[in-house]
């Protein structure tokens, strides 16, 4: 795939946004886009960022580590180029406690922490690293047992217990919808998922901003972002079919 036509995907992808923006009278800056570059090289991360794209979500931990690496150049900003633009990690898959080590102070943001000891495993290492970690709290709205997530009757509570870690700050909620045949059937549990980030924003817990709500990819964005979304996940719109046996 060319740069090219990843450009023409972005541009295509970018009036979308605005279109959906304007139907829900949002502004475009409330919506930030995450290429999902998972199984793609880091060439074509290359490619989105000379398209103007500086946030990139990655499955797997290995994977966004070893991308840091080949990028490493833009990896946070240099201090010899102050003002240089930064590429921003998003670890968006399943977390694992014993690979919390490699991608604490990798990653901009983590959007699926689904569990205190979890939140706990970040606390510490950010601890050893000297670091803060940025994280949303995965949701399984759909009450899906094949996904991660906490549930969402447990959600409140989970943030109430997490808040006090000194190094670890809620920023919001993230969720993925139910499989569906048509984006439409993402709604009530986009709808449900922006209910739920303002009730707990309502409350004014120390620590926790609750600003964020990342919902929406290929499929369905464009609903999300009409129901509140703030940051959405977009990876085959912009870089293609994905092989998953490479």
């Amino acid at each position: 795939m060319s740069e090219t036509y990843i450009r023409e995907n972005l541009e295509q992808i970018e009036k979308r946004i605005q279109a959906a923006c304007d139907r829900s009278g949002r502004a475009r800056e409330e919506v930030l886009l995450i290429a999902v570059s998972k199984t793609k090289p880091a060439s074509m991360v290359r490619e989105a960022m000379e398209a103007g794209i500086r946030d990139f979500g990655e499955n797997k931990v290995q994977e966004l580590c070893e991308k840091a690496e080949e990028i490493k150049e833009f990896s946070g900003q240099p201090a010899d180029r102050p003002g240089a633009e930064l590429l921003n990690w998003h670890l968006i898959g399943h977390l694992q406690r014993n690979k919390v080590k490699y991608v604490a102070d990798k990653a901009r943001l983590i959007h699926s922490v689904d569990s205190l000891r979890l939140a706990e495993e970040i606390q510490k290492e950010a601890e050893k690293k000297d670091c803060h970690v940025d994280i949303l709290m995965e949701v399984n709205i759909g009450d899906e047992e094949s996904k991660s997530g906490v549930a969402k009757e447990e959600a409140i509570g989970l943030v109430r217990a997490v808040a006090p870690l000194s190094r670890v700050h809620i920023k919001g909620l993230m969720a993925i919808a139910p499989v569906a045949a048509e984006p439409e059937e993402s709604r009530p549990y986009f709808r449900e998922m922006a209910r739920l980030r303002d009730e707990i924003r309502l409350m004014e817990l120390p620590g926790v901003e609750m600003r964020e709500l990342s919902m929406g990819m290929t499929g369905d964005f464009e609903v999300a972002i009409e129901e509140g979304a703030t940051m959405v996940r977009v990876g085959t719109a912009i870089f293609g079919g994905r092989n998953y046996n490479r």
